[in-house]
C-alpha cells in the first residue's frame, strides 16, 4: 500500500511574475538536491483554469523503502515549505493521505519529532 503527501495553495489573486519565477526556482532546486533517482520527488501539477484560485498544487508517493521514507519527506516538506514562503497570502493544504502535516513558522512543514537526528539514525536513516 502506498501512502501519497499532497499539497495545495489557493488564493484569490493569481501569482505574480516574481512568485512564478520563485516556485520555478525552488523546483529546480529541490529536484538538482534530491537524494534519490529512483523515488518520486516534489511533483506540481499543470495549473487547472477549472481551479482560479489554486496557484499550486502537487503530490509526492512517497517509497516503501523505511529506509528512504524520512530523508524523502524531509526534503519534499521542506521545498513545500519555502513555496509556502514564496507565495505569501495563500491557503494552504499539506497532508499524508488523510493525516494534515503541522505547520510551524520557524520549521516550516514537519511532524514533530521527524528531524530528530537520533530518531532518524535509530530509525537507519542517516
Amino acid at each position: 500500500m502506498s501512502v501519497s503527501l499532497y499539497y495545495r495553495a489557493s488564493r484569490a489573486t493569481p501569482p505574480t511574475d516574481a512568485e512564478t519565477a520563485a516556485v520555478e526556482r525552488i523546483v529546480a532546486a529541490h529536484r538538482a538536491a534530491f537524494p534519490y533517482e529512483d523515488q518520486e520527488s516534489l511533483y506540481l501539477y499543470a495549473r487547472d483554469a477549472g481551479r482560479p484560485d489554486e496557484v499550486v498544487a502537487g503530490s509526492t508517493k512517497l517509497p516503501l523503502d523505511t529506509d528512504k521514507v524520512l530523508p524523502v519527506l524531509d526534503h519534499v516538506l521542506g521545498s513545500v515549505s519555502e513555496l509556502r514562503r514564496a507565495l505569501p497570502g495563500a491557503r494552504w493544504q499539506v497532508h499524508m493521505d488523510d493525516l494534515d502535516v503541522p505547520w510551524d513558522e520557524t520549521e516550516g512543514y514537519a511532524f514533530p519529532g521527524m528531524r530528530d537526528p537520533d530518531l532518524a539514525a535509530e530509525l537507519g536513516c542517516l
